[in-house]
């Protein structure tokens, strides 16, 4: 007859402590749904919305689309040069050098997102102006660079910039990780099948890596959606659908347009606020599943 094994009271301890995190967690998660949805549901049905004359879907529209684009500009600019990053510091720059660079880049992730704003507006933005002039003289023609260009540099693309350098930190890091994780037998195998090591990195590590690359994205895509201080610093917002890069007119981000308008707001329009930040906590838990997703199929596929 087997003996059960005895359980100490540490390991009871530490299961129930485990227990009780993971369920906050999702306590959490439902209380912060729970109070959006409450006090959301009011402007999904009121019909005299001074805010919103033309009711509420109306109204959001141009800030959820100023979210995606704004975050989606910060990522393309982003996301490859993070993976630069990451591959230098795991398999080119000498140990001195990758200690130095990786706390350096670790050390941007600390910054406020107020000086970050502030860097935007006071440096950023006029270094940038005549980069822009040439781009509306030059490729104007091109729907993104045409329009009437920004005299103060309080573009859009300068937004797109300011959250890139914001969630390059974090993006960098975790690729880093990831990378040097890479089986060594693996690169040695294809250094001594005579691949050079951009080879061996293109055959080797990046397949490897292609779903920490993917949680990267993910991870620095829902920092920027719901970026505040540094959108609303150095964005010159207007409630408009423009895929212009360089012009005075641009869109909101919804995190902007809460921050700006909250301390003002009273009665209907404090739940018109707080429909739209319902909205960009659908949106941030829409991409956090497509990105689930994505890992899935990466690790069902052995991350082809």
């Amino acid at each position: 007859m087997t003996q059960r094994p005895v359980r100490r009271v540490g390991d009871v301890v530490f299961a129930g402590l485990a227990r009780v995190s993971g369920v906050s967690i999702l306590a959490t998660l439902a209380l912060v749904a729970a109070f959006l949805i409450i006090q959301a549901t009011p402007a999904f049905y009121a019909d005299d919305l001074y805010a919103a004359p033309d009711g509420f879907w109306a109204y959001v529209a141009p800030y959820v689309f100023g979210t995606v684009y704004g975050s989606a500009i910060a990522l393309v600019i982003a996301t490859p040069l993070a993976i630069g990053i990451a591959l230098f510091i795991s398999h080119y720059a000498n140990r001195k050098i990758a200690q130095t660079l990786g706390y350096l880049i670790d050390l941007l992730a600390a910054i406020p997102s107020v000086v970050y704003g502030l860097w935007g507006i006071q440096v950023l933005a006029p270094f940038l102006n005549p980069s822009y002039s040439w781009l509306n003289e030059n490729l104007g023609w091109i729907p993104l660079f045409g329009g009437q260009l920004s005299a103060t540099g309080r573009t859009m693309l300068t937004v797109g910039i300011v959250l890139a350098i914001m969630i390059l930190p974090i993006m960098a890091a975790l690729i880093r990780e990831v990378f040097l994780q890479t089986p060594r037998l693996n690169e040695e195998a294809a250094l001594a099948l005579g691949a050079t090591k951009w080879e061996m990195i293109r055959l080797a590590v990046i397949p490897f890596g292609r779903p920490g690359i993917v949680s990267a994205a993910m991870l620095g895509l829902g920092r920027a959606l719901g970026e505040t201080m540094a959108v609303a610093l150095v964005l010159s917002p207007s409630a408009v659908i423009s895929f212009a890069l360089l012009t005075s007119t641009n869109p909101n981000t919804i995190a902007a347009n809460i921050a700006l308008q909250f301390p003002e707001a009273g009665g209907s329009y404090v739940n018109l606020l707080i429909a739209t930040g319902l909205v960009l906590f659908a949106i941030t838990l829409l991409v956090n599943s497509i990105a689930r997703g994505i890992l899935a199929r990466s690790a069902v596929g052995g991350g082809k």
